[in-house]
């Protein structure tokens, strides 16, 4: 027996940056859920600039803002004789993660090779579209805002082997990528799976209440 049998199985968290030339390199699944995680939310609302009349009018959704520290530890991988965590330790996940921030390689040098050929615009390269999945209930598109590593252990060779990676993300909506579009439509779906939520948290608060009112009542 190698735990107990009901156990729930735990979903892990991920980054998963949808990049079509080259997937494998942008899935990052957490080695470690992290604890906890926080969320800050920005209301946006036609009222915000004082007009009369307007103060109740919401013109895009919440700007929000997540942020998470994942723990990273190649102790396990090492102790089982993992090759590639024996040669490189760490880096190539951080890698995967960092290279969410990154403009590709080829993208730059083909841009750069126009402009010295005298092309008249050149359009900056586009990001993967990048997912942040927080089990099945939360799986949003976002832009990674600002990534701090903070490498705590090394081997022989100086490859960190234990890191602490601390991820900024703005969540992006359907009023920034647009409805049609993937990410825009994973965000919606994911608003009216909230929907659902807060109609299934308001009638078990009012069923609640009305409980209690009752048992207070034949009590008194």
């Amino acid at each position: 027996m190698t735990g107990f049998p009901r156990s729930p199985k735990v979903h892990k968290g991920a980054i998963i940056g949808l990049d079509k030339f080259n997937p494998l390199a942008s899935v990052i699944v957490f080695q470690y859920n992290p604890e906890s995680l926080s969320r800050t939310l920005t209301a946006q609302t036609s009222g915000q600039d004082g007009s009369q009349g307007e103060a109740l009018r919401i013109k895009a959704p919440p700007k929000e803002e997540i942020s998470v520290t994942i723990e990273l530890d190649a102790a396990d991988q090492l102790e089982q004789g993992d090759a590639l965590a024996g040669a490189m330790g760490l880096y190539p996940t951080l890698a995967s993660l960092e290279m969410l921030l990154y403009p590709k390689s080829v993208a730059v040098i083909t841009n750069e090779v126009l402009k010295a050929a005298g092309a008249v615009e050149v359009i900056p390269p586009e990001a993967p579209l990048t997912l942040f999945y927080w089990g099945l209930k939360r799986v949003l598109p976002v832009r990674i805002a600002s990534l701090t590593v903070d490498e705590q252990h090394f081997d022989p060779d100086l490859n960190p082997i234990v890191a602490e990676v601390t991820l900024t993300m703005s969540v992006l909506s359907y009023h920034d990528l647009g409805l049609a579009s993937a990410g825009g439509a994973l965000y919606m779906a994911n608003q009216i799976i909230k929907e659902g939520m807060a109609t299934i948290g308001g009638v078990s608060q009012v069923a609640g209440a009305i409980s209690g009112s009752v048992n207070v009542s034949v009590g008194g």
